[in-house]
């Protein structure tokens, strides 16, 4: 009897620290989902989220506001730095939420297998003077290979791409699915809401309203003129004199560049990206869990356009993107910006899938 009682101890010990030692293969990982350990005793069941770039100046937040999710019942951290240190921070949390931490290429298979929802955060940050473009080079690398451990290991995972520039790396994810055979454009999701939670903020601010109670459709795409909010559409419905438009308008647009100069080689948009990009995760898992009417602004493979990926509003759902909603009627400031925006997506969607093509 007291041999039994050891051997259990032993076991709760091990549990305890599990998320300090991640798996050495996929297939203990598989058995470590499935197992008694998968999650903390009495957490409600919940879904299985991965943030990859966890120890980065967008994933830590992220990661943290994950850990605070109820919906989330394990949380798989992953870099190729500093990941056990952050998982470690996190774990401490009293949230039901098991957190495991896997570092470096090696282990990114495990980090993704049996995810229902993955996150990509990583990539390096925009500095003062850098374009969104100059950050492509490396960030599509990146992302291209994070996207061929996704569709070797949770091919039917909802993906949601936050690594800039957006607007080309979410094609590229795209292309790497379709060479892998496992491309559902419903599941592969661009992270535009910081453009909302911008715009949202800025007209609060101007109509002396709380922010929260402000909704701005965004679209387009995720990058300077691509970044079309709809002022005309605004809820609750109100005017704006032209002026306030164009500030309006020109401030959203630029929000990204005011953060970077403001923190003056500092960094640049960590904190409100995290909450956006937590609040959107949110509403994907509400949409998988079974939730009706939660609508966002995406950017995803669109035929609202003439282009293959466009930012508007979606309905999600249990299959990820289930209605691509119509943009709307437009006021003539509005039509002349789609214009200017659709030139610039159209060459940004080229790039990135020439990149992974090549």
């Amino acid at each position: 009897m007291e041999q039994g009682a050891d051997s259990a101890a032993a076991r709760r010990m091990a549990r305890v620290a599990s998320h300090l030692r991640p798996p050495t293969s996929q297939e203990e990982e598989v058995a470590i989902l499935k197992g008694s350990n998968c999650r903390a005793k009495g957490a409600a069941p919940g879904f299985k989220v991965a943030v990859l770039g966890a120890s980065g100046g967008i994933g830590q937040p992220l990661s943290l506001l994950m850990k605070m999710n109820p919906l989330v019942s394990v949380l798989h951290l992953y870099d190729v730095v500093n990941t056990p240190g952050v998982t470690a921070d996190i774990s401490h949390m009293n949230t039901g939420a098991v957190v495991r931490g896997f570092l470096g290429q090696p282990q990114l298979e495990s980090a993704l297998t049996g995810m229902d929802l993955v996150i990509i955060p990583a990539g390096i940050p925009r500095k003062p003077g850098m374009t969104r473009d100059d950050l492509f080079n490396i960030n599509a690398g990146i992302v291209r290979t994070l996207c061929e451990g996704i569709a070797k290991c949770c091919p039917n995972a909802i993906v949601n791409v936050i690594s800039n520039p957006v607007n080309s790396t979410v094609p590229i994810a795209a292309e790497v699915f379709k060479k892998a055979g496992t491309y559902d454009p419903k599941r592969l999701l661009g992270v535009t809401t910081l453009d909302v939670v911008r715009a949202n903020t800025f007209v609060g601010e101007v109509l002396g309203l709380d922010p929260r109670d402000v909704n701005v459709p965004v679209v387009g795409g995720h990058a300077g003129v691509t970044i079309l909010p709809l002022l005309s559409q605004v809820n609750p419905p109100c005017s704006f004199t032209s002026e306030e438009i164009s500030y309006l308008t020109s401030r959203i647009q630029n929000g990204g560049t005011e953060v970077v100069e403001a923190k003056a080689g500092a960094g640049s948009a960590t904190l409100s990206m995290a909450y956006a990009a937590a609040r959107f995760a949110d509403a994907c898992l509400r949409g998988l869990r079974g939730d009706a009417g939660i609508v966002e602004c995406s950017y995803i493979a669109s035929q609202v356009t003439e282009l293959a990926f466009f930012a508007s509003k979606v309905r999600l759902g249990r299959a990820g993107v289930e209605e691509v909603l119509p943009l709307g009627p437009l006021n003539e400031f509005e039509r002349a910006g789609l214009k200017k925006a659709k030139g610039e997506l159209a060459e940004s969607i080229r790039k990135g899938v020439a990149f992974a093509n090549k």
